[in-house]
């Protein structure tokens, strides 16, 4: 079923493309500078709020699917969401930040991007750890900003 999904978005993302005018250099620059701007904000509301911030960044729709770390078949969003809460209680602190980062728009609409994260968590003991996670995914901006399409994410 997600193959014929992931079919389906490929050839709708290739439709579009050859039915907008392509992106000049300066329209990706705007669309990578939001895109930048919106991952700034989800780190920031992560740190400050927890994991559960993360929710306004999910796109909510049926279309939503990840692979988190550990998993190796797509998740839908309330999946994903029920496990966001599950961690949220054992995690004391969390903060991310990319240690390399490439984003691709594609149309004015969705973006492909790719990169390293930073995590730095202390559970609710107080045991600090840091690792490493390699992320890619399809961005899609709503009414309401840039969101989570799809994506995966491993633990390096």
């Amino acid at each position: 079923m997600k193959l014929i999904w992931t079919t389906s978005l490929f050839i709708i993302v290739i439709f579009n493309s050859y039915s907008q005018k392509t992106l000049n250099d300066e329209r990706k620059a705007t669309i990578s500078l939001e895109i930048k701007q919106m991952f700034d904000s989800f780190h920031k509301d992560i740190t400050k709020n927890g994991l559960e911030s993360e929710f306004k960044y999910l796109d909510a729709s049926s279309d939503f699917f990840w692979v988190p770390p550990g998993y190796k078949e797509t998740l839908d969003y309330d999946t994903v969401k029920s496990i966001l809460i599950e961690n949220s209680k054992t995690v004391n602190f969390i903060e991310f930040s990319w240690e390399s980062i490439k984003i691709i728009p594609l149309t004015n609409e969705i973006a492909n991007y790719s990169g390293i994260i930073k995590c730095v968590q202390v559970d609710k003991d107080l045991n600090p750890i840091t690792f490493k996670i390699i992320e890619s995914g399809t961005l899609i901006k709503r009414k309401d900003g840039w969101k989570f399409l799809n994506g995966q994410s491993r633990i390096l």
